[in-house]
């Protein structure tokens, strides 16, 4: 369908800025983004990111999240994002998208998931902000301009 609205898919960094109150520009369109994504439903995620979160959210945050409140994210954020669930055709794809890219295999699998998901947008600090993958360009959300 001409114009209609493409997925995208969010990186772990993007959720940890929602909880950084220490960056509040970053922080609110970080989370400005996590709402569009949940409103639209286009916003994608994948296993690896659910781990991620939970493994800084209970480890690293300067307040870790109970798990209480880590079991309340999954439900309520992640779980309606998480479209990409480890396969080997994705570990596969991971290792060739780490071939052309150069980027670690995490990376890759971040990178592998978002086209897995057919997004056409990948929100990350982390990777390479204009860099394309197929139909895939990765977007870095706090870049000035």
């Amino acid at each position: 369908m001409p114009g209609s609205p493409a997925r995208f898919f969010l990186d772990t960094n993007i959720f940890v800025y929602t909880f950084d109150e220490t960056s509040p520009v970053q922080q609110a369109q970080a989370r400005e983004l996590v709402e569009l994504a949940l409103t639209t439903r286009l916003g994608v995620v994948s296993h690896q990111v659910v781990q991620e979160l939970l493994n800084v959210a209970t480890r690293k945050f300067s307040v870790p999240l109970s798990l209480g409140d880590c079991r309340a994210y999954v439900e309520q954020v992640l779980a309606p994002l998480w479209r990409v669930s480890p396969t080997v055709a994705l570990y596969l794809r991971a290792l060739d998208v780490q071939e052309r890219s150069g980027y670690s295999f995490y990376d890759s699998l971040i990178v592998a998931a978002a086209l897995e998901a057919g997004c056409r947008t990948l929100y990350s600090q982390d990777l390479q902000h204009g860099r394309e993958f197929d139909a895939l360009t990765v977007k870095d959300p706090f870049a000035a301009g």
